[in-house]
């Protein structure tokens, strides 16, 4: 049997380094953290070969003394925690590991000079091993410089990517950082360019903070963003949440902040994920920058090395006040998209080969439609399927309706392409909507109201239709009967592998109800017994009404293509359909005459 030992100096520090110092990111996480501790308004990074053959991190800061600099490099040794509460932290680096935890696998030169000094001090560590302070030329501040990263822990270099890409990394850590604290300069270049430059942003904080985020997220950003700030039991939410429209392939551009300090928690991506879960496809992930400011001893900031997730006293209330900040200020955006979409719509036929063909409500040209498409049309009339909402006002006296609808949001409708697209008027130019995808949004708002106030009402089928689904489709859709009821969807067991539908909701029409059927059937494999329909409400309410709205290829009136417009103004959300595509593009006259070369 071994016998018990305690483990030598170095050993320990490169174990500690195995937590703290995962890639050249990490070290420039850790030096950039202490810098900004230190007061700095400006700090400056270099990485050469991806940081693996240096990474320098100079500020401005208060600077060290050579005794404070010979403590700073030993294990566990702060200046961060001066009372020793590890509850109140008020600092970004508490643990007083980093920098000897970087010394055991680099060689590590720390040079600083106090504010006031005649001159600077500079001590190195390598592999562990520290010298005494030496005199030094270096301007009021700290520089620390990491060379050859993981020299004396060979087996770490193999899991090292390609410089670029730990470049990549470190571009993310000081972004993050940055946005934290627009007061700060930034910058970041690997010795011969400049990757990331970010000034220092004067004024009102706010604005100043939204200007450093714009910066980093893109310029569009602020213009498709809706702003937040709510507060519930002591915490409060600032920051800004992109419009459904304006989203990413991943997660990458959520940005979460929790009293200053970056992290990346899965509570709060699962909370942003819950505010946007229908009004965004399960494929695209909303844009945000999220600050939330609460009591440190509502928050333990100590359950990870690298400090990258936290726990929260009462998480519950986090995710709550979160879901409902972001949802509140999307039902506020109402019928609006992001300038994104107009501005690919530009794009897009900027790039086009050819402008053909003209267009009025009395020469209509239809695409083909599959059986299946000309089967599942929605009601007669659209002014029938809408009817329960608010509608604005009517035409003021003297004027026609026509002309006053031209000074709505999104105008009169003035013809209808491919029985698909309707084209409005606006008094500012011209807006096209995708007649489904709009509709599909209306029927969804619509019975989630109908279930906030008591039940969708249900219509029974003249002739009850009979779906063929296999036995286990079958036997999804009967264990959840009950549920689905409630939903105003009845179906009852059929023979074998079927289910006869007797009711279905008001709200849909005359539907698919095969296809409706169907598609919940597949959903509820997928989601298997462990979640109730109330869990999946939006998703269930989303799919029923993309089988209850109108169809592309559905041709429609000038009543019902203005009754939608109508109904769109009047809804909250309505700028997107239930997988976060838009539901119209928003052309200005300045837009169209630069396409015709008029500008």
């Amino acid at each position: 049997m071994s016998v018990v030992r305690l483990l030598p100096p170095t050993l320990v520090n490169q174990i500690a380094a195995g937590e703290v110092v995962e890639r050249p990111a990490s070290a420039v996480k850790e030096l950039v953290e202490n810098a900004v501790d230190a007061g700095a308004t400006r700090i400056d990074v270099v990485m050469i070969e991806g940081g693996q053959a240096l990474i320098s991190v100079t500020d401005d800061g208060g600077g060290m003394t050579p005794d404070e600099m010979s403590l700073a490099v030993e294990r566990h040794a702060t200046s961060k925690l001066p009372d020793d509460d590890l509850v109140r932290i008020r600092f970004l680096g508490f643990r007083g590991e980093a920098l000897p935890s970087i010394g055991s696998v680099a060689r590590l030169t720390l040079t600083s000079r106090p504010k006031g000094a005649e001159s600077a001090w500079s001590l190195s560590v390598e592999g562990g091993a520290k010298a005494a302070p030496m005199p030094a030329a270096h301007p009021p501040g700290t520089r620390v410089e990491v060379r050859d990263l993981f020299y004396a822990t060979p087996a770490r270099l193999k899991f090292l990517k390609a410089p670029r890409t730990e470049l990549s990394h470190a571009v993310d850590v000081v972004e993050r950082l940055g946005m934290a604290h627009p007061d700060i300069a930034f910058s970041l270049s690997d010795g011969g360019r400049k990757l990331l430059d970010l000034p220092a942003r004067r004024g009102e904080a706010q604005a100043a903070l939204l200007a450093r985020v714009a910066q980093v997220v893109g310029r569009d950003f602020e213009a498709n963003a809706l702003a937040l700030d709510a507060e519930r039991d002591g915490v409060r939410l600032t920051g800004w949440a992109g419009l459904p429209t304006y989203n990413r392939a991943s997660s990458v551009a959520q940005y979460l902040f929790v009293n200053g300090r970056p992290i990346k928690d899965r509570l709060v991506i699962g909370a942003v994920r819950g505010a946007y879960q229908d009004v965004l496809g399960r494929d695209r992930h909303p844009v945000v920058a999220l600050f939330l400011d609460l009591d440190p001893e509502q928050v333990d900031v100590n359950v990870h090395p690298a400090k990258a997730e936290v726990r929260f006293r009462d998480s519950g209330n986090v995710r709550g006040l979160i879901v409902g900040a972001i949802r509140h200020a999307l039902a506020g955006a109402g019928h609006r998209a992001s300038t994104t979409v107009s501005s690919a719509t530009i794009g897009a036929l900027g790039n086009s080969r050819y402008f053909q063909g003209t267009f009025s409500p009395s020469s209509r040209t239809s695409l083909p439609l599959s059986r299946s498409g000309m089967d599942a049309q929605a009601p007669l009339s659209l002014a029938e399927a809408v009817a329960g909402f608010d509608l604005p006002p009517a035409a003021p006296p003297g004027e026609s309706p026509d002309e006053a609808a031209c000074d709505y949001p999104l105008g009169a409708a003035r013809a209808q392409l491919h029985d698909t697209y309707i084209v409005a008027q606006t008094a500012t130019g011209l807006v096209i909507v995708d007649q489904h995808a709009a509709h599909e949004r209306l029927v969804l708002e619509r019975m989630k109201k109908a279930l906030a106030e008591g039940g969708i009402s249900r219509q029974g089928l003249l002739l009850p239709e009979v779906v063929d689904l296999g036995e286990a489709g079958a036997a999804c859709i009967c264990d959840r009967a009950g549920e689905l009821a409630l939903l105003g969807l009845v179906v009852e067991p059929f023979g074998a592998g079927s289910v006869v539908v007797r009711e279905v909701p008001a709200l849909l029409g005359d539907s698919d109800v095969q296809g409706l059927v169907r598609d919940l059937a597949d959903e509820l494999a997928e989601w298997g017994l462990g979640h109730s329909l109330q869990e999946r409400l939006s998703e269930v309410c989303a799919t029923m009404a993309c089988h209850g709205s109108v169809r592309a290829g559905r041709r429609l009136g000038q009543a019902e293509m203005n009754a939608l417009l109508r109904q769109m103004e009047a809804t909250p959300l309505s700028g997107q359909c239930n997988h976060g595509r838009p539901t119209h593009v928003t052309l200005s006259l300045a837009d169209i005459e630069r396409l015709f070369g008029r500008r």
